[in-house]
């Protein structure tokens, strides 16, 4: 399965002006929390997530992609916004972010669980 048919919003092809999730996949629980919320809102259908590290690498096909967004979705685990932040250095200035951590989500406290990825979901469906 390539990834434009898993729905990782990796290449520059496809629909315009997708809505794009890009999030922390830190190696905090409040990381793989973001991460899990991503990729099922991608699999739900509310947006496509896309990788935060070919950003980070100037991926022309991901940068191009993300330009060319409809809307962009930060999902940062904790205060230190890494993935906000990689966005903005990448002159992507129109992002919705939603942290974790505002949530009620404490790093190393955190259950990775259906539960907590519906609470992400819910409050990132406001922003897609």
């Amino acid at each position: 399965m390539s990834a434009m048919q898993s729905g990782c919003g990796c290449s520059c092809g496809g629909n315009a002006g997708p809505k794009i999730i890009f999030a922390c996949s830190g190696c905090a629980d409040v990381g793989e929390l973001a991460d899990q919320a991503a990729r099922k809102l991608t699999r739900d259908g509310a947006g496509k997530m896309a990788c935060l590290a070919g950003i980070s690498g100037r991926i022309s096909g991901i940068v191009k992609s993300s330009q060319a967004a409809q809307s962009i979705l930060a999902i940062d685990g904790c205060p230190l916004d890494c993935t906000r932040k990689t966005l903005e250095i990448a002159g992507l200035a129109k992002v919705n972010h939603l942290r974790l951590s505002d949530l009620g989500f404490e790093k190393g406290k955190t259950e990775v669980s259906a539960s907590s990825i519906a609470s992400v979901i819910s409050k990132a469906m406001i922003y897609l």
